[in-house]
C-alpha cells in the first residue's frame, strides 16, 4: 500500500497518461481542462451574449466528467491515499522563497501569503492574483488551450502549435519565477 501513499514514479504516471491518450485518440476525443470553462459558460447561457459560446455543448459532456473525476480523485487522494505530509519542497526552493519574504508552504501547494484571509484582499496580493488570473485566462484562449491540452493532447498528437505553446509556457514560467517574482516580492 505504500506505493499509493507516496509520490508515484514518473514512469508509472507517464504510462497511465499515455494509455489514457491512446484511448482518447482511438475514440477521436481531445483532452483539455480550459475547454470545460467554455462548455460551462455555454450551459449557463453565455451564447446569448457571445458567438464564441454558441456551440453544441452536449457533445462535450464527456469532458465535464473529466473535471468531476479530477475533483473526486483529488478528494480521494488527499483524504484516503495520503500519509499527511503534503507537498515536500526542495530545501533550495524554500531558501529562495524565504529570500523573497515568502514563507514555505509547509506541505501545501500555495504559501499562506496567497491564501490566508487577511492577505488575499491586500492590494498587492489581490492585484497579483487578479493580473495572474487574467494572463492565464487570456493566454489559454489565445493559445487555443491550456497546459494540459497542449502538453498532453497536442504533444501526443505531434501538433506543431502545441510544441510552440509548451515551449512558450516553459519560457514564461522561467521568466516569471526567476525575474518577475523577485521584483514583485
Amino acid at each position: 500500500m505504500y506505493s499509493f501513499y507516496g509520490t508515484w514514479p514518473w514512469y508509472v504516471s507517464g504510462f497511465l497518461i499515455g494509455a489514457v491518450m491512446l484511448l482518447l485518440i482511438y475514440f477521436g476525443k481531445t483532452f483539455g481542462m480550459s475547454s470545460n470553462l467554455r462548455t460551462l459558460c455555454s450551459i449557463s447561457g453565455a451564447g446569448k451574449f457571445s458567438d464564441f459560446f454558441r456551440f453544441d455543448w452536449k457533445a462535450q459532456r464527456w469532458n465535464l466528467v473529466v473535471v468531476l473525476g479530477a475533483m473526486i480523485g483529488g478528494f480521494i487522494a488527499v483524504h484516503f491515499l495520503s500519509d499527511g505530509s503534503g507537498v515536500n519542497l526542495n530545501p533550495a526552493t524554500v531558501a529562495k522563497l524565504q529570500e523573497m519574504n515568502i514563507d514555505a508552504p509547509n506541505g501545501k501547494l500555495i504559501p499562506e501569503l496567497f491564501t490566508s484571509a487577511e492577505n488575499v484582499f491586500t492590494p498587492k496580493i489581490f492585484g497579483f492574483l487578479l493580473f495572474g488570473g487574467l494572463l492565464v485566462g487570456f493566454g489559454s484562449r489565445y493559445a487555443g488551450g491550456c497546459t494540459s491540452g497542449h502538453a498532453i493532447t497536442g504533444m501526443s498528437n505531434l501538433q506543431l502549435p502545441s510544441l510552440i505553446a509548451v515551449i512558450g509556457f516553459f519560457i514564461g514560467g522561467l521568466i516569471a519565477a526567476h525575474f518577475l517574482l523577485p521584483l514583485i516580492f
